[in-house]
């Protein structure tokens, strides 16, 4: 697989955006050292490439009343394609559940799931996940202090040619 190299410049760039991407094209072109025009047209092609791939604000969840945070370790009755897709297709209608990974170990799903309280993840459990009818049992992780919620990626000197491509 060919790599293609990131610039200091480019990953100055995304490092930049992962910490504010509000920030404007002036000020970010400043940030860089280059004009306006340049640094647009390097933006332009990271979010083309795919390496860039959405914007987002992220919310303070206990302003707007999301106070449990837990993941959820899930089994499944069965491994065949059928159960992996049924589980996948009713997990992403539950907008509380927001990561879903496919993982190795004793557990085949790890979720991420938000609530108002305890009361509420009771019952979305009860109600949504314990309900699809793959699942096997789950082990409930409540979170109770986070001390690092990064979501900003280091940034390699090199990308993998295929992992560049639109989808």
């Amino acid at each position: 697989m060919a790599s293609t190299k990131l610039d200091k410049v480019d990953r100055k760039i995304l490092e930049i955006l992962q910490r504010n991407a509000k920030i404007t094209n002036a000020q970010l072109s400043k940030d860089i050292g280059l004009s306006p025009a340049p640094t647009l047209e390097r933006v332009k092609k990271l979010e083309t490439s795919g390496v860039i791939a959405s914007y987002h604000a992220k919310l303070n969840t206990a302003k707007i009343g999301l106070g449990i945070s837990t993941f959820v370790q899930i089994s499944l009755t069965g491994h065949d394609k059928k159960s992996i897709r049924t589980f996948i297709d009713a997990i992403n209608k539950i907008d509380e559940v927001i990561e879903c990974h496919h993982v190795t170990g004793t557990s085949d799903f790890i979720l991420r799931v938000i609530a108002r309280d305890i009361a509420a993840y009771q019952q979305l459990m009860l109600d949504k996940v314990n309900e699809v009818p793959v699942v096997d049992s789950l082990q409930s992780l409540v979170i109770l202090s986070t001390f690092k919620d990064s979501k900003a990626l280091p940034v390699p000197e090199e990308i993998d040619k295929e992992h560049m491509k639109v989808d």
